[in-house]
């Protein structure tokens, strides 16, 4: 068994294909028209053949009041690994990324929490 698509809910999806391709560095992958939306994923660009993520519309009922509460709580919708959390930082916040939690050593990891513009805090990760 493997982990082969993963999704976050978004609001926008044109802005969440921009924000994850030009700003975190994805590759875009599938783009299929659906009526008002899209089949769209991004990959990882080092490894194009990985896990995809669904940017995935956040019309139904119940997904905005839970995007909501995870946002409110400081809860990530997902977590992405980085080589180096700071370096990551860094990169991001010269682009203009708002981070709700800067570079934070937790034990055997370093974590910090973005925004990704589209109503989910992401979380990006390495491991010491």
């Amino acid at each position: 068994m493997r982990i082969t698509l993963t999704n976050v809910f978004v609001d926008d999806q044109a802005k969440a294909l921009r924000f994850y391709t030009e700003v975190l560095g994805f590759a875009g992958k599938e783009d299929v028209p659906l009526g008002e939306d899209r089949w769209l994923t991004v990959v990882s660009a080092e490894h194009p053949d990985g896990p995809e993520l669904l940017l995935e519309p956040d019309g139904h009922p119940a997904v905005r009041p839970f995007k909501e509460a995870l946002a409110n709580d400081g809860i990530p919708a997902a977590q992405f690994t980085v080589d180096d959390v700071r370096a990551e930082y860094e990169r991001l916040t010269a682009l203009g990324v708002r981070f709700t939690q800067e570079p934070l050593d937790m034990g055997p990891v370093t974590t910090a929490v973005l925004d990704d513009t589209c109503g989910n805090l992401i979380q990006i990760a390495a491991r010491k």
